[in-house]
Parts: structure tokens; sequence; C-alpha cells
């Protein structure tokens, strides 16, 4: 069997204590950042409440979406009308009324009773 020496390591260089007191107030600052910047978060009273105005932030990023593919279909019907192209002018159609359907998706199916 070998015996293993218990020979202590001299290459290894001390830390400096800049170095350690430096790390030590980045610790204490980091934990106290966590704890000074926490927020409490109030429940709502209905849970109603709180599925209706996310319903109502959706739709209204759908709408946004519905009124920017409504503009492009109106530059396409333009670009169309210019060009004389009767395939981009159908192309062009199916767009503007595409956006008008998602731009108004909410009010269509509150009106058919989808809603």
């Amino acid at each position: 069997m070998k015996k293993i020496l218990n020979i202590p390591n001299k290459t290894r260089k001390p830390l400096a204590t800049g170095t350690l007191r430096r790390r030590y107030f980045s610790a204490a600052l980091c934990a106290w950042t966590v704890l000074l910047c926490t927020i409490p978060a109030m429940a709502a009273d209905d849970p109603l409440a709180i599925i209706t105005n996310l319903s109502d932030f959706v739709f209204s990023i759908i709408k946004a979406v519905g009124v920017i593919i409504l503009g492009w279909g109106i530059v396409q019907v333009g670009m169309s009308i210019q060009s004389h192209d009767a395939s981009q002018r159908t192309q062009g159609f199916l767009c503007l009324f595409g956006g008008l359907m998602i731009a108004f998706a909410k009010e269509i199916l509150t009106t058919i009773g989808a809603i």
C-alpha cells in the first residue's frame, strides 16, 4: 500500500482582503435588493373580473393585428389598381376583408351570441 502524505498546497495564494470584502458587500447588496424590492400581490375580489380584463386585453391585441392587416390590404388594393394586376387586386381585397373580420372579431362574436 502507498502511504499518502498530507503536504499542504503552498502554491495557492490566499484571497486578498479587498476581494473578500468586495464579495461580501456584493452578496449583502444582492440580499437587501431582493428583500426591499419585493411587491406584495393583491388578489381581486371577483375572479370573473380578472377573466373579463384578460379577455378585453386579448381582444384589443387581436383588434390591433386586424387593423394592421386591414391597412396592408388597402395598400395592396391601391398598388393593384395602379399596376392593373387582377390577381394582386384579388389578394388585396381578401387581405382587406380578412383584416375587417379580425378587427371586428369581438363585435361579430357578440352579435352572433358566441360570447
